[in-house]
Formats: C-alpha cells, sequence, structure tokens
C-alpha cells in the first residue's frame, strides 16, 4: 500500500514538473527581439537574416526600413509544412490591406493557390513591383534582454507575400526577398510586438563597415552596447513622424499612404550657418510630392537638384580648400590630405537638419557626410536627385550609420542620438554573445 502511494506521488510530482516546465516554455514573453544587420560590400544593401518554415530555413534579406513586409521568393525552393494561403475575405485578407481574389492556373503550391488574396511585393531597390500571394508561415528569430541575444522564439503564423524570382534582380548575392519594416499593420516591427506583446517600437543602428555587425532592436530600450554604454529615453531627442498620403511603392491601390518614415525637416545649416534653399521642396503636397525620408535602400543621402546645389556650394564654401575631380556618383571632392581626422570622422562642417524648432536638430559629422572614394580623395556623400524627385531630401543608408534612431509607431515619433562615435561605440558594439 505504501509503496502504491509512494509511486502515485512520484507520478502526480513528476507530471507537476513537466507541466510546469512546459508552461515556462509557452509562457515565455520576449522583451524584444534582434535582427544583425550586414553591410553587403559589393552592393551597400544592408542585409538580415531570419529562419522560416517547418523545418525552419535561414532566409537571407535585404533590410528596408519602408518595406510594406516581409517577402521572398516562393518560386525557387520553397517547401514547408506549414505554409497556409490567406483565403479570400479572411482576416489575414483584411490585416493586410487586400482586397483582391485570384485564382492560380498551375499545381498548387506555395505562392500558386485559388481563392486566395495578395499584395504587391516591391523590390524598392530597382523599383520593380508584381503581384503575389499573401500567406503565413514559422517564422524563428532571436529574443533579446536589450543587451545580448536570448533564445530564439517563434510565430506561428507570420504573415508574408511570396514574390516571384525575378523580383530578386539587383538584390545583394543570396538574397531571397525583402524584410520590409514599414507603417503597416503587417510589416515585421507590427506583428513581432502583436505576437509578442511588447512595445511598438524598434530601434535601427547601422554599422559603417562590411565585416561587422550592426542590429536591429525590436521592443522598448534601454539598448546596450559595448563597452557598457546604455540609450535610454532620456538620451535620444525626438521628433514626430509624418505620414505621406500618397503611397511611395512602385505598386499601390488608390487610397493608400506610403509606408515610409518622413520627418518635417525645416532648413538646413552647415556651420550653424543657414543655407538658402526653396523650404516649400520641404512639404509634402497634395500628390504626395516633397518631404524628407529615411531610407535604408538608398546607400547616401538624395537631395533635389536646387537643394543639392546649394549645400555642396555651402559647403565647399565653408570648408575653404581646393576641390579635386569629383568621382560618381558624388559632385564634390577633396584631397584628403588637407582634412583632419577627428573622433567623429573627418573634420569637416557639420550639417544640421532643423526640425520642428531650431533647438531639435540632426546633426550630420564627418563621418556620415563624407566618404572615402580612394586612398586620397575624400568625397561629400550626398547625391544629385534631379530636378522632380518624388521626395526633396532621401537620407540614406551612409548618413545614419552609428546613429542610433528608435522609431516608436505608437506615438508616431522618431528619437534620435546623432552619432554614438561621441559616446566611444559603434552600432557594431551590440553583444551578439548569447546568454542562453
Amino acid at each position: 500500500m505504501a509503496s502504491s502511494c509512494l509511486h502515485a506521488i512520484l507520478l502526480f510530482s513528476l507530471l507537476f514538473i513537466s507541466s510546469t516546465i512546459v508552461h515556462a516554455q509557452t509562457s515565455f514573453r520576449p522583451k524584444g527581439l534582434i535582427l544583425p544587420v550586414t553591410k553587403d560590400a559589393s552592393t551597400l544593401q544592408y542585409l538580415t537574416q531570419i529562419s522560416q518554415r517547418t523545418p525552419l530555413v535561414p532566409v537571407s534579406l535585404t533590410l528596408d526600413l519602408g518595406g510594406q513586409f516581409l517577402w521572398v521568393d516562393c518560386d525557387q525552393g520553397y517547401v514547408s509544412s506549414s505554409y497556409i494561403p490567406a483565403r479570400c475575405r479572411s482576416a489575414k485578407c483584411s490585416l493586410a490591406g487586400s482586397s483582391g481574389c485570384g485564382d492560380c492556373f498551375s499545381p498548387p503550391s506555395p505562392g500558386c493557390n485559388n481563392n486566395t488574396c495578395g499584395a504587391f511585393p516591391d523590390n524598392s531597390i530597382t523599383r520593380t513591383a508584381t503581384s503575389g500571394e499573401l500567406a503565413s508561415d514559422i517564422v524563428s528569430v532571436q529574443s533579446s534582454n536589450g543587451k545580448n541575444p536570448g533564445r530564439n522564439v517563434s510565430d506561428k503564423d507570420f504573415l508574408f507575400v511570396c514574390g516571384a524570382t525575378f523580383l530578386l534582380n539587383g538584390l545583394a548575392s543570396g538574397v531571397k526577398g525583402m524584410a520590409g519594416l514599414g507603417r503597416t499593420r503587417i510589416s515585421l516591427p507590427s506583428q513581432f510586438s502583436a505576437e509578442f506583446s511588447f512595445p511598438r517600437k524598434f530601434a535601427v543602428c547601422l554599422s559603417s563597415t562590411s565585416n561587422s555587425k550592426g542590429v536591429v532592436l525590436f521592443g522598448d530600450g534601454p539598448y546596450s552596447f559595448l563597452p557598457n554604454r546604455e540609450y535610454s529615453s532620456d538620451d535620444f531627442s525626438y521628433t514626430p513622424l509624418f505620414i505621406n498620403p500618397v503611397s511611395t511603392a512602385s505598386a499601390f491601390s488608390s487610397g493608400t499612404p506610403s509606408s515610409e518614415y518622413f520627418i518635417g525637416v525645416k532648413s538646413i545649416k552647415i556651420n550653424e550657418k543657414v543655407v538658402p534653399i526653396n523650404t516649400t521642396l520641404l512639404s509634402i503636397d497634395s500628390q504626395g510630392v516633397g518631404g524628407t525620408k529615411i531610407s535604408t535602400v538608398n546607400p547616401y543621402t538624395i537631395l533635389e537638384t536646387s537643394i543639392y546645389n546649394a549645400v555642396t556650394n555651402f559647403f565647399v564654401k565653408e570648408l575653404a580648400i581646393p576641390t579635386v575631380p569629383s568621382v560618381a556618383p558624388f559632385g564634390v571632392c577633396f584631397d584628403s590630405r588637407n582634412i583632419t581626422s577627428t573622433r567623429v570622422g573627418p573634420g569637416v562642417p557639420s550639417i544640421d537638419l532643423v526640425l520642428q524648432n531650431e533647438n531639435v536638430f540632426w546633426r550630420i559629422f564627418g563621418a556620415n557626410s563624407m566618404v572615402l572614394v580612394s586612398e586620397n580623395v575624400l568625397c561629400l556623400g550626398f547625391v544629385d536627385g534631379g530636378v522632380n524627385p518624388r521626395t526633396s531630401i532621401v537620407i540614406g543608408g551612409h548618413t545614419i550609420e552609428d546613429n542610433l534612431l528608435q522609431f516608436d509607431l505608437a506615438a508616431s515619433r522618431l528619437g534620435f542620438t546623432s552619432s554614438i562615435l561621441f559616446r566611444q561605440t559603434t552600432c557594431a558594439n551590440f553583444n551578439f554573445t548569447s546568454i542562453a
């Protein structure tokens, strides 16, 4: 009798322990998630990687800050037992803002199923888009406590769009799609925050070299970098994020707003002196033209022609050293031997993007304004965007490297630090050593 009781107690204890372990595994809620980001040396694209499908497969992606969603090539080698196409008029279609229904006239496969809804996967680098099937599948990424990686966590019903193989043209070698972080309900930040119940915020910190990793941090701060540098809300300056009412995607439905991140630049200063420009170009008109956006698919900052000419001429005057023959795609270059070095890059005049008032400005130092194109030639890293571009100022990747940017979707504001080189750290100093 005693033996039977003992067995029953042991069995109950084992069941209790195992159920506690299962509960702990299923109830784990990460503080945030992380994606490592590398800079491709040949294309200057920023690349990241997720694991997707059943069984899980690592998928290399080009990072698109303003992209609408995750899209991947489903035409070649997409095999998954957990792939689920989004049926017409389903809640998934509604979440994605998709109202169209379609059929596929080939044998069923990922990307080709009947009675499904779709979206427009967009290669925002080549400005090419097509129609694609909306679907869900398992996505696995690393969790984070804000300081370093933790265990991998999975979203078993992550929405994405199947793209065609030809959309990969122009993307870095080995890339299978694009990871969109934009202002939509099915972008990576929106889906991750909904799935794991953390704030609708994410931070981007891009490394300036191709041999080290930057990071995207989903969730709230503080964000920590080696050696013992921590960034909390008090370390950011803030400016509102604006919604362009007209989509800037390559293909879109009428009435769809842009998913990209626009900020309100009021003026530009060089050496704290105002550059004379046509400030009407800095506003977004009713057709969605004008304004300033931040982009990771443009390697350098692009300025409308009249703004470009004003900025480059003013910069040359303030730097007051001779120019040398220009090197495409840049128009103004200098002999680097005539320029000193500082902690924040070449010692050149600072460039300020003045935001909602004179006291809020994004200061761009030499590390983010100058590009070393050869051993002795430094160029001002801005590009002429033409006379009538869709967006007057596009703040490109080089300008935001080693700057920590926090995108707060709930409050519709951008937190920015200017160069973290001043704090004797870099975006490559996130601690990717796992804690689990």
